[in-house]
């Protein structure tokens, strides 16, 4: 059975211990980078409309968002969401998320290529990382497998099928890393050359910060590579039996 296959639990609980601890990570890092003002005292939501207005952008609003950390750019309807805490906050940890999510929507009005491929791949994501694993395991019970003998068969078609749209899901967390990494870049330079954060202190806490975030896409792209292995041996496109 699937559900205690010690594989997949060993995957599954490193997923978690991953993403538990990049989580935890992100939430003290901001929480100490709440405590450090920044001289220029701009709240979240001045940072972002400043970074906008510096790259021309005037067709993306700044709005306030509930939850925590609920940061982000939806680049369907062109607004900047910002949580209670960047939206108002004065602070490194603030004006770095917000500078952050305002690199978003910089990257859609330059037409980022690693942001037009995440952009272009998410339909076949999602179905495929709600669906993959199911359609795998509907191969596999007819026949597919790493058990089986691999490369004929109705089973096998199916299970290849579940496997490539898992693919489609795991591509998304991998070009996801380098937009991430790439809008938290723009953000500290923006920041820095626009004179909103001092060298020193608050540039380290900015950085801090920028770089918890980052090592979540990290961590979320490392499961999703893992599971994609692990679906496509019980699959029998990996490792299994050959003839």
């Amino acid at each position: 059975m699937f559900y205690i296959d010690p594989i997949y639990m060993i995957i599954l609980v490193l997923g978690i211990v991953l993403s538990g601890g990049a989580a935890f990570l992100v939430r003290n890092r901001f929480e100490k980078g709440k405590k450090v003002s920044i001289a220029s005292g701009y709240t979240g939501a001045q940072v972002a409309e400043q970074l906008l207005r510096d790259a021309g952008i005037t067709d993306v609003s700044v709005h306030e968002h509930k939850g925590f950390l609920s940061d982000h750019y939806n680049p369907m309807n062109r607004t900047l969401n910002l949580s209670p805490d960047v939206y108002r906050g004065r602070s490194a940890a603030a004006a770095g998320v917000a500078a952050h999510e305002a690199g978003h929507a910089i990257q859609h009005a330059q037409n980022y290529f690693p942001m037009w491929v995440r952009s272009a791949i998410v339909p076949a994501a999602n179905i495929g990382s709600n669906l993959g694993p199911w359609i795998v395991i509907i191969g596999i019970m007819l026949g597919a497998g790493a058990e089986a003998t691999a490369g004929t068969g109705l089973g096998h078609s199916i299970a290849v099928i579940g496997v490539a749209l898992f693919a489609a899901a795991t591509a998304f967390t991998l070009v996801t890393v380098p937009v991430e990494f790439d809008a938290s870049s723009r953000a500290k330079k923006y920041l820095q050359n626009l004179g909103i954060i001092k060298q020193g202190n608050e540039a380290n806490a900015v950085s801090s910060v920028l770089t918890a975030a980052s090592l979540t896409y990290v961590a979320a792209a490392i499961n999703s590579v893992l599971m994609l292995l692990y679906w496509a041996y019980r699959a029998g496109l990996i490792g299994g039996r050959r003839n």
